[in-house]
């Protein structure tokens, strides 16, 4: 009876043994697996890579001109409407001029009247019959009514409004009746004329991306008046100065809309390729930049790439396993990859989901730096 006391104490035992070490060994297992470097990799392929810049801007004539007056008088007939085609040199509006042309019946007379006198006072001056005095107030008389005719003349000439280029009537022009006002600063613009055979955008583009533009480079964008239609321009020309020239600082107003400014942008004009038309002044395009384009560029995901302090590099999963950050040259960015110029071969591995194996608090080393 001792003997079977025993071998039940020894099972039992046994089975307490057994137990603790599968319960440690579980406990292990779990703490090896909340303290695993998680690692998704992919490697390093060749591509054919393009870089853009977007913008946002807008559909706008290269030549147009407003058409208003040199002088101040009612319209009294508009000879064409929105959309009318028209030639340079085409009367397009009158003036009213009938008080012009009563003060041009009154400057005749006068230049009439100053004539007489002025050949009376030459010929008794001839004979020294008046002095030269009065021969030279006469000769300014009669010149200064000659020349009160002729602006008198050129104003009722202004009374006819021509087209002063080719093109297209946009916008509907003033109508009869209306008071024509010039001046230098707010005439009153009867009319506007464009040429739409050739348009332009006129773009904005953020500081950060307007060095990787150059005059020359192509260009899609796209109009919301026709969906999935898209439409190619090319850079024609790149602004030296922000859209504020908040780099003026003697102007008090610029200084203080580019401080409350958070972002500079240049403007940037692009030459539309319109052949069928459809483009209409104004209309808002949205606009992809070909600032770059290289075939076979190798490439890694957007993901993959870090920074530090040394700059960029990428985790690279060698044969073994382990995990090296490798610093790397990077060239053109796409939407979703960046080629690698310096640092990876073809096929390496490298991390795009890379989790740092959590410090322990008896020690500073680190598997690496975290992503940026």
């Amino acid at each position: 009876m001792k003997i079977k006391g025993k071998i039940k104490w020894i099972v039992a035992a046994l089975l307490l043994v057994a137990v603790a070490a599968g319960s440690y060994y579980y406990y292990q297992s779990q703490q090896a697996s909340k303290n695993a470097v998680s690692v998704e990799t992919v490697g390093a392929e060749r591509l054919k890579m393009k870089s853009v810049v977007s913008a946002t801007g807008t559909i706008r004539p290269v030549d147009s001109v407003e058409v208003s007056s040199k002088i101040t008088a009612r319209i009294k007939s508009v000879l064409v409407k929105e959309n009318d085609t028209v030639k340079a040199g085409q009367t397009v509006a009158t003036l009213d001029g009938k008080e012009l042309e009563t003060k041009q019946d009154q400057a005749d007379y006068k230049v009439l009247n100053t004539k007489a006198k002025y050949n009376r006072i030459a010929y008794l001056y001839s004979i020294g019959a008046k002095s030269q005095e009065e021969f030279e107030d006469a000769e300014y008389e009669y010149s200064t009514a000659q020349s009160s005719l002729e602006g008198t003349q050129s104003d009722l000439a202004e009374t006819v409004i021509t087209a002063p280029m080719d093109g297209v009537v946009v916008g509907e022009p003033k109508t009869p009746g209306t008071m024509a006002v010039q001046g230098t600063s707010n005439p009153t613009v009867i009319m506007r004329i464009a040429d739409l055979s050739k348009k332009q955008i006129m773009a904005k583009i953020d500081e950060t991306d307007i060095g990787n533009v150059k005059v020359g480079h192509t260009a899609v964008f796209t109009v919301d008046a026709y969906n999935g239609k898209s439409f190619t321009a090319r850079v024609a020309k790149i602004s030296q100065t922000d859209v504020d020239n908040s780099w003026d600082t003697s102007s008090s107003t610029t200084s203080s809309t580019s401080s409350s400014a958070s972002v500079i942008y240049y403007y940037v004009t692009l030459d539309v390729d319109d052949a069928e038309g459809l483009l209409k002044p104004a209309m808002t395009a949205r606009v992809e930049i070909n600032t770059a384009e290289k075939e076979n560029a190798l490439a890694v995901p957007l993901a993959a790439l870090k920074t530090n302090n040394a700059g960029s590099y990428v985790v690279v999963q060698q044969p073994d396993g382990s995990l090296e950050n490798r610093p790397v040259t990077t060239g053109i960015y796409s939407d979703e990859y960046v080629e690698i110029l310096q640092g990876l071969e073809d096929g390496d591995r490298v991390s795009v989901t890379y989790t740092a194996t959590p410090k322990k608090a008896s020690s500073s080393q680190r598997q690496g730096p975290p992503p940026m």
